[in-house]
């Protein structure tokens, strides 16, 4: 059987990926008291479901904090469960709640919403390392469909290494493990021939390439990489975000995730994500 557990802070589209999951045939549930998840593990397995999603989050009240001993519990019993938990930054999350005119479930006389989203992320603090950390603050829909997707669908074992590029004048990703940053080296923005192409394109990556600094950073990150990685995989870390920042996130971030992808690729589950490119 697996388990798949969505939370996060409410706003950051934790409907959207229960929704697509169970478009993948997985039995959902929305709004799961914590303590009520042993129970229906228990009594779905038993009607000979295989796939179950349930969203979990502050709305389960004072046994949230138990969530981790559950989950522990049922892998103990050789379910396979996985753990998503979306995140937002605050301010989008306020335009959200200001857009749609929905009440945040914490909202009380005493509380503005700022304050309310600040609490529930601390009452989520010990939540969002249980698992894949996804930043949705300027992700389309569409695009997080695809991510759940891509983190759920192919059911590999191991470590995954997710290269993400942005721009740092967009913010720095809340999921990153790692963030590098490549501003040093030569902007292909000022050129004018290669400013409306991105890293992905040749012209960039030869660009890039014929520059000693760039050849000798995407050495270095590399090589820290691969140092390292053995401590996370001992970690029993499932995902390792590596975000690769540039100023807007369009050719050097780009050209760095793209080629430390292909590198790790041989040898390595990686996913590759260009923020910037689905604006």
């Amino acid at each position: 059987m697996q388990l798949v557990v969505i939370s996060g802070l409410s706003g950051s589209g934790k409907s959207i990926a229960l929704n697509v999951l169970e478009d993948s045939a997985y039995y959902c549930v929305d709004n799961l008291p914590a303590k009520l998840l042993n129970g229906l593990v228990q009594f779905l397995a038993q009607e000979g479901y295989e796939r179950i999603a349930v969203s979990i989050d502050v709305r389960s009240g004072a046994t949230l904090s138990e969530l981790p001993g559950y989950l522990s519990q049922l892998k103990g019993r050789g379910i396979d469960v996985h753990l998503i938990y979306l995140d937002s930054k605050t301010e989008t999350l306020v335009k959200r709640f200001s857009e749609t005119r929905r009440r945040h479930p914490l909202a009380d006389r005493d509380r503005t919403l700022p304050e309310c989203i600040e609490h529930e992320r601390e009452l989520l603090g010990d939540i969002g390392d249980l698992g894949h950390r996804i930043d949705t603050s300027d992700l389309h829909p569409s695009v997080l469909r695809s991510w759940i997707k891509d983190i759920l669908g192919t059911g590999e074992s191991g470590l995954r290494l997710l290269f993400q590029s942005f721009g740092f004048k967009h913010g720095i990703p809340l999921d990153a493990d790692m963030v590098f940053d490549v501003r040093c080296l030569p902007n292909p923005h000022y050129d004018p021939e290669l400013r409306p192409l991105t890293g992905k394109d040749a012209p960039v990556v030869t660009f890039l390439e014929a520059n000693a600094n760039a050849r000798e950073m995407l050495a270095d990150i590399r090589d820290y990489i691969e140092k390292w990685l053995p401590c996370f995989i001992r970690d029993n870390r499932a995902y390792l975000t590596i975000a690769i920042g540039c100023t807007g996130g369009r050719h050097r971030s780009v050209y760095f995730a793209e080629t430390l992808a292909a590198y790790f690729r041989v040898s390595r589950n990686v996913l590759v994500r260009h923020r910037e490119l689905l604006l």
